[in-house]
């Protein structure tokens, strides 16, 4: 199965309700290694690894979120595979 890379900016009603914590959980899920963090700009950040069927279930998770969040876009930059990740963090701080 091929695998990718994947970085979106979430934007939108994103900081504050648990868009972090839900991200990681549905990155565990599927099995996916990279990252999800808060911007200064009130926007959320991630990067996914793995195979392209379970990155594009987060992606599609990405655009709706957690109960309470409001989603009104998502950037998505799609990328070659690197495998630098051993897991899936949420990065605290800015």
């Amino acid at each position: 199965m091929k695998r990718e890379r994947v970085h979106l900016v979430i934007k939108g009603r994103v900081q504050g309700v648990c868009f972090r914590a839900g991200t990681r959980d549905k990155a565990l899920e599927l099995n996916l290694k990279g990252w999800v963090k808060n911007s200064a700009d009130g926007s959320v950040e991630a990067i996914f690894e793995g195979p392209k069927e379970q990155l594009n279930k987060a992606v599609r998770w990405c655009y709706k979120g957690p109960p309470g969040a409001g989603v009104t876009g998502v950037n998505e930059k799609w990328y070659d595979y690197t495998g630098e990740f051993d897991n899936f963090d949420i990065i605290f701080g800015y």
